[in-house]
């Protein structure tokens, strides 16, 4: 007990410290991002940095609004949070996509802030978010209008990649304080079963919700209006 209460107030020091880190690197990704927009050679800079800061928001909106699923064992389920910053991605490219997915990242923590280890942080707040730039590359493939096999590829790509990174959070959890409670013992045998089977209770979950709305999206014809404005040079390929 001694132990754990006292990795339980280093773990509280160290989340002060990064939640303040955090802080700093949001204001320094933001200040870059205006700096590209507003030194920016072309007006489309302009553009992107606007979209960024819309696309974060509602991210960031969807992502406190979490639906109403109750998970037992942690994580959330959220209100398809994702699905503007992969729009982004898609539209922007990788290297943006990565960008945007980290400042969401940052700001998860901030508005909600606890770390067990650095490695933990790592995983869950920047690998675990800068995934949803990989929707960057599919956004280069050969779509047809209202077509939504990229997309779909896409979704699976951003949240395995995520899966992944919490996953292996979870394991370095495990290692370090044990299983939570609520498992039965079969499910604590190790700690990749431990850290499977507690991603698996809201991930995919999360992961169901995004993708349907992309594909709603899709099929609706949204999606191809709402590329043509945030950047009317991109042709789809019918």
């Amino acid at each position: 007990m001694f132990l754990f209460s006292t990795l339980l107030s280093v773990s509280e020091e160290t989340t002060e410290l990064v939640k303040w880190i955090s802080v700093g690197g949001v204001i320094v990704l933001l200040a870059l991002i205006a700096l590209i927009g507003r030194f920016g050679k072309t007006r489309s800079s302009a553009k992107e940095v606007a979209f960024a800061g819309i696309c974060v928001a509602m991210s960031f909106t969807l992502a406190v609004l979490k639906a109403p699923i109750f998970v037992q064992t942690g994580g959330s389920v959220t209100l398809a949070s994702f699905v503007p910053i992969m729009i982004y991605a898609y539209v922007f490219g990788p290297t943006k996509g990565f960008v945007v997915g980290l400042v969401h990242g940052l700001l998860n923590f901030i508005e909600d802030p606890y770390i067990l280890t650095p490695a933990t942080f790592v995983f869950d707040y920047l690998l675990a978010f800068m995934s949803v730039g990989v929707m960057g590359f599919f956004g280069k493939m050969r779509r047809k209008e209202r077509g939504i096999l990229p997309i779909v590829l896409g979704a699976v790509c951003v949240f395995s990649i995520r899966f992944v990174s919490h996953l292996l959070s979870g394991m370095i959890f495990f290692d370090t304080f044990g299983a939570s409670s609520g498992f039965p013992a079969w499910a604590t045998a190790n700690s990749f079963v431990y850290s499977f089977i507690y991603q698996c209770t809201y991930i995919p979950a999360d992961a169901l919700i995004a993708t349907g709305v992309m594909i709603a999206l899709c099929k609706s014809g949204a999606f191809d209006q709402l590329i043509k404005i945030m950047n009317p040079k991109t042709k789809e390929n019918n």
